[in-house]
């Protein structure tokens, strides 16, 4: 989905209100009767949905730094701290993600709702097509919301009415498989009505590719297969998409509305739509700015990446735990800043016999800040990220990357996954994992100057699915989804998060006793995640904290309790 310059205008003025948490009523019911009048006016209204509240992916998406989808899965470290998703104390009061994934997830629906029952009064002076066209883009965004919240919070309040707060009041949760049915249906409106693309004089918003996709997604994690498999298919088909050429600049500001793009919305400065302040400082090291180096990959991603020749790195004779991006994935060091390599000009290295570092731009020495032996608060694991952190950054902390929300490599796997799952396995499933990891590879999935894909057993293939869908989609806001749908969160969530000993000795000592990297090896179970309970030595590394998941209820979100006081018919999710 391709925006142009005049819909970041249109969404930079626009602000969110509203006097409650479940927005049933966003308009006023003078405004409605004086709105929707023309196209004008409906355009306005659609572009209203495509705000960056409603789509949270990354911290700064709901106006502050408050959190990013992915530090409540096992990719992400910070420091030594947690939060209420990965100790174990979530609740309905103390997750200011909670509440604000719920309430502006049905600010949306209730702005889906008022086009939709307020177009009519716009039919004649639009033509049947784009009447039917923003009809179906209201749908669409109505259908992502909803897959949001029963994805998360499973039953829900459904409700496609314009409400008065009397009748709010008194509703009940809907079980989520008949809201899935409706999410369906709104899918398939969409998909038929909306176009494949734009004029580039058009207003560009969802597209028939993301209709498509978002409905395999939804499908998929609701183990849907064989509707998973047709939506991913009649995306394909379209003939529309493509992958990026190179992995690495996938992620950067200067790729604007990729070729790879189905659904994304873009961010500018200029419209004060970037990210900025503390949401950009996050994922910086303490060499480019400080307070920084909050944000980083856990030794658990970092060793779920694959070596060159296919193999994880408890099988692979390539794996060096002294060198240990070598021959790795090449998206292993496009999403990890690798060891000795150019970092906003500085040579990264976390080494603690590294008090110095080359600055490449002035050409000298200077104070390593990435490092323990000159900086107590240098990355805890001495990992970095570098997916999507761009160089632009650092003049004036803003980011100004597309937010991808849908790309088509996530459409091939759902693809594959949904045909590996129905024991379809077949060269189009090979051709389609092959794709995705051949481009990370930058050669054609047909070469065989890569590491292809030719298992076919369905137990193992599962294992690589799920291994590339890591490599591919870390930091993108995908793994919570995975891990949930998985239902493998009560595992890999009940694991330590481990890091580098607390002080530059300790480091030395443990770099001298051989321990550098790793002390040795952990073992990957079938799902693709390390167990570093297996590893030799592994008393010799920190445990920065323990994640905890309570499998009795964190497979569910709770409903927030404001909800829950102004609505005494709402029952809560179990263990909440």
């Amino acid at each position: 989905m391709k925006f142009n310059k005049y819909i970041f205008a249109l969404i930079a003025g626009l602000s969110i209100t509203s006097c409650y948490d479940l927005d049933l009523q966003p308009l006023s019911k003078a405004a409605n009767e004086n709105w929707f009048t023309d196209q004008k006016q409906v355009e306005m209204s659609l572009n209203t949905l495509y705000l960056h509240q409603f789509w949270p992916m990354f911290k700064d998406d709901f106006g502050s730094s408050i959190m990013a989808l992915d530090e409540a899965t096992d990719d992400w470290t910070n420091r030594t701290t947690l939060t209420v998703f990965t100790n174990g104390t979530l609740n309905a009061d103390n997750s200011t993600f909670v509440k604000y994934t719920w309430s502006y997830s049905y600010k949306a629906i209730s702005r889906c709702n008022t086009i939709l029952n307020n177009i009519h009064k716009a039919k004649e002076k639009l033509s049947e097509e784009l009447y039917e066209r923003y009809i179906a883009d209201a749908k669409f965004v109505r259908a992502c919301q909803y897959s949001r919240l029963i994805s998360y919070y499973g039953d829900v309040v459904y409700y496609t009415d314009d409400l008065d707060l009397e009748k709010a009041y008194t509703l009940e949760r809907t079980p989520k498989e008949e809201i899935l049915q409706h999410i369906y249906e709104d899918f398939d409106y969409a998909a038929q009505k909306l176009p494949v693309s734009y004029a580039a004089t058009e207003y560009q918003r969802a597209t028939k590719g993301a209709a498509y996709g978002m409905k395999a997604r939804i499908a998929l994690f609701f183990k849907d297969y064989q509707t998973a498999k047709v939506a991913a298919k009649n995306c394909i088909d379209l003939n529309k998409y493509t992958l990026y050429p190179d992995f690495g600049e996938l992620f950067l500001s200067k790729t604007k509305n990729s070729v790879e793009t189905v659904f994304g919305i873009p961010r500018s400065s200029e419209y004060g739509t970037a990210m900025t302040g503390g949401a950009v400082t996050a994922y910086l090291s303490r060499n480019v700015t400080s307070p920084s180096a909050t944000a980083s990959p856990s030794w658990d991603l970092f060793c779920a990446y694959l070596c060159t020749d296919g193999k994880p790195i408890d099988e692979s004779p390539l794996y060096n735990p002294k060198d240990p991006f070598a021959n790795r994935d090449p998206r292993c060091a496009y999403t990890i800043v690798a060891f000795n390599t150019n970092y906003f000009g500085y040579n990264y290295t976390p080494h603690p016999d590294s008090a110095k570092c080359w600055n490449f731009d002035t050409h000298t020495s200077v104070t390593n800040k990435d490092s323990k032996a000159s900086d107590q608060y240098a990355s805890y694991n001495g990992l970095t990220l570098r997916k999507w952190v761009d160089s632009d950054w650092s003049d004036n902390l803003e980011a100004e990357n597309d937010k991808l929300i849908l790309r088509y490599a996530d459409v091939l796997l759902m693809y594959a996954e949904a045909k590996i799952e129905l024991g379809e396995i077949d060269q189009s499933v090979l051709d389609a994992m092959n794709m995705v990891r051949a481009r990370a590879y930058k050669v054609s999935y047909t070469s065989n100057s890569y590491p292809k894909i030719t298992e076919t057993d369905k137990s193992k293939l599962r294992t690589i699915l799920r291994t590339e869908r890591r490599m591919e989609f870390a930091f993108e806001g995908l793994r919570i989804l995975d891990i949930l749908r998985w239902r493998i969160a009560d595992k890999v969530m009940n694991r330590p998060n481990y890091g580098l000993p607390t002080s530059a000795a300790l480091c030395k000592t443990y770099a001298k006793n051989g321990y550098w990297f790793f002390p040795g090896t952990p073992q990957i179970d079938e799902d693709g995640c390390p167990d570093f309970t297996t590893m030799p030595n592994v008393s010799q590394c920190r445990v920065l904290s323990q994640r905890v998941f309570d499998i009795n209820k964190q497979y569910l979100w709770p409903i927030p309790s404001a909800d829950m006081q102004i609505n005494p018919k709402l029952i809560q999710n179990p263990g909440y």
